[in-house]
């Protein structure tokens, strides 16, 4: 007989600088995943707006901002823009597999070089070896690491390009963390493929979403996000179809 399910205990941090709006404090509500019930309680709280790491589920909890916006894309809506699909057959060659979430040193080497070049002096700037394992391995859910390589020369792997940290939940695919090889003059573009590839395995999966994590309203890092159509995103009234461009508009009293 499983254990009674139990209303998980928030927490609330205290607000240190926003890492997206210079002169913005953030604050963060977050509780632990952990027990039988952690996946149950992860892809409940993932519906309404929360993200995981390693053992914790948070999502921003501002006092005077709410510029933070959970966006999903629709992947069985999802259709390809010209540019799109250009990436996609441009990068087609790629091999892909979903690995178990253990650590290599080449992925490591991956993640260290795509920091310093896209997030010099970034939260992750000091993550050493331990730290990254602690990001990938301590997974209380249903996670993997999706690898992209360059086409296998012999009988060795390809070289790795790409990587994401996903979760699979009941209703998609979360991506967590994605890194790449942004010195690859070649595979421009290969962030958005990462998600386009996500977009397309929720779609052979039967799983409707794919959870980006949060558009920042005004952080120009996070303008790729609403790049991928259909978007919803996350409001009071729960999620619903999301026009960036609208938004902004009404933003602007236009």
């Amino acid at each position: 007989m499983s254990a009674p399910f139990r209303f998980p205990k928030f927490f609330v941090t205290s607000p240190t600088a926003c890492p997206y709006l210079p002169g913005k404090t953030e604050r963060k509500v977050f509780t632990e995943l952990n027990g039988v019930h952690a996946a149950e309680l992860n892809d409940a709280l993932g519906r309404i707006g929360f993200r995981r790491s390693q053992g914790v589920a948070y999502r921003p909890s501002c006092a005077a901002c709410s510029a933070c916006i959970s966006v999903r894309v629709c992947a069985d809506q999802f259709v390809a823009s010209a540019t799109q699909k250009k990436l996609l057959k441009r990068h087609g060659d790629l091999e892909v597999s979903a690995c178990k979430p253990w650590t290599t040193d080449e992925q490591y080497t991956l993640l260290r070089r795509y920091l310093a070049n896209r997030h010099p002096g970034g939260g992750m700037a000091g993550m050493d070896e331990d730290d990254f394992a602690d990001m990938v391995e301590q997974s209380p859910v249903k996670t993997f690491v999706v690898e992209y390589r360059e086409p296998s020369v012999g009988r060795g792997p390809g070289k790795l390009v790409g990587a994401c940290l996903t979760d699979q939940q009941g209703d998609g695919l979360s991506m967590i963390y994605s890194f790449f090889d942004a010195d690859h003059g070649e595979r421009a573009g290969l962030g958005n493929y990462i998600i386009m590839d996500h977009i397309l395995r929720a779609k052979t999966a039967g799983l409707p979403y794919v959870y980006l994590g949060y558009w920042v309203d005004g952080s120009p890092q996070m303008e790729y996000k609403v790049r991928f159509r259909p978007l919803e995103r996350l409001t009071p009234d729960g999620w619903q179809r999301f026009d960036p461009a609208a938004h902004l508009k009404r933003q602007c009293g236009s």
